[in-house]
């Protein structure tokens, strides 16, 4: 997870893409970066400027090209699930990592269930790819019946615990919910990509293209027909297979055995183009770069946020009954429902972070109505206040 966060930081331009993967920015404390897991909570601004093309197929409402995505990196570790619950509670989507050779994990099904009771949608993602090509050498039908079942064993937690208030949760790559990825590497894709891809050269309908992308979809170069069934002919592959896991596979095979003359007219195909430093790199960093330009995963999962995960002004309008403790027609539950930047200050702090000086602490938090400034008084009430009392009441 903190991998894959370090490709969006990088995309919004805080740290240098060469090093994303390696640094872990979001693991801040000398313990995470000495045992290579993240243990507390750390909370990210990022600021993105969408292009019309990428943004040509959204359908909702949308005010503009930018973005500013409030990132939550959590420990995936089980010991450490408070971390987990306090940032699920400031948060309106999640992004949840599943390993695609591991699968569905315990903690995973702990994270959705509470993710879900909060009212919170989620998207997935399928990490670990590289471990298909390089560790495994899996070959593609292989790999998409392993990808089908993880998939499946998420939508089954999913429909287990789902809200009616969401409506449908589970997530279906050929809708464009499910991301396959390699975070150390820094690339990742959803369906899409390849639908947009392919649309083009063939002259088909992207929506078609991508539902013809995953399930039982046949496609046989030799007749060029699609089918529902595999007819047995050695060239008949599923879709999934003959056009995302194949191609890839041949990029990165191509790469690490170094054999450029066949690299580049394949490169030149996809539109990719490297610069003269990198053309000169061999085996594993040639591939990475190749990857990344080909496949970067900040724009993949990116694409997966805007178009999947609701903003504030759509997640507090059925979050407000979670959020809020007194009743839901005064005027605060009213100003967390519409979002109002004008209304009462709601403010909910997440967690408290120690200051250097002793006994003070930050709180960090999210506004959920209203605006916070400086030399501003607010009534804190702790975790043992009870509504028309003054115990753990205080006025600030």
């Amino acid at each position: 997870k903190s991998t894959l966060t370090d490709s969006l930081v990088a995309a919004a331009g805080i740290i240098a893409q060469e090093v994303a993967g390696d640094v872990r920015m979001t693991d801040t404390r000398a313990d995470e970066a000495e045992r290579g897991i993240t243990i507390k909570s750390t909370g990210i601004s990022l600021y993105y400027e969408m292009t019309d093309e990428s943004l040509k197929s959204y359908k909702g409402e949308r005010n503009g090209n930018e973005y500013l995505i409030n990132l939550i990196d959590s420990p995936g570790h089980v010991d450490f699930s408070s971390e987990v619950t306090a940032a699920l509670r400031i948060t309106d989507g999640a992004l949840v990592v599943v390993d695609c050779v591991e699968g569905v994990c315990v903690q995973t099904e702990t994270v959705l269930r509470q993710a879900l009771g909060e009212r919170i949608r989620p998207v997935l993602t399928v990490n670990k790819m590289d471990r298909c090509f390089l560790e495994l050498q899996v070959d593609g039908e292989e790999a998409y019946q392993t990808f089908q079942r993880v998939i499946e064993n998420a939508n089954v937690i999913m429909a287990t615990y789902e809200d009616p208030l969401l409506g449908d949760v589970q997530v279906y790559p050929e809708k464009g919910t499910v991301a396959f990825s390699a975070g150390l590497h820094g690339w990742a894709f959803t369906l899409t990509n390849f639908a947009k891809m392919y649309a083009s050269k063939f002259g088909v309908d992207e929506t078609k293209m991508m539902e013809r992308l995953w399930g039982e979809n046949f496609f046989d170069p030799a007749t060029k027909k699609w089918t529902t069934k595999n007819t047995g002919s050695p060239s008949c592959k599923r879709g999934f297979v003959q056009f995302c896991y194949e191609p890839i596979k041949q990029i990165i095979n191509t790469c690490m055995n170094d054999q450029k003359d066949k690299l580049w007219p394949m490169l030149k195909k996809l539109n990719v183009t490297m610069k003269s430093d990198e053309k000169e790199l061999l085996g594993k960093p040639l591939m990475k770069r190749v990857m990344q330009t080909w496949l970067p995963a900040s724009s993949a999962l990116l694409e997966m946020m805007i178009f999947h995960l609701p903003s504030p002004s759509t997640a507090q309008r059925y979050r407000v009954e979670n959020l809020y403790e007194g009743p839901l027609d005064d005027q605060y539950a009213n100003a967390i429902r519409n979002c109002d930047p004008e209304g009462p200050l709601m403010l909910y702090v997440s967690k408290m972070i120690p200051a250097s000086d002793k006994g003070r602490f930050f709180a960090f938090g999210r506004v959920f109505a209203g605006k916070v400034s400086t030399g501003l008084k607010v009534r804190i009430m702790g975790p043992n206040y009870v509504p028309g009392e003054k115990k753990d009441l205080y006025v600030k």
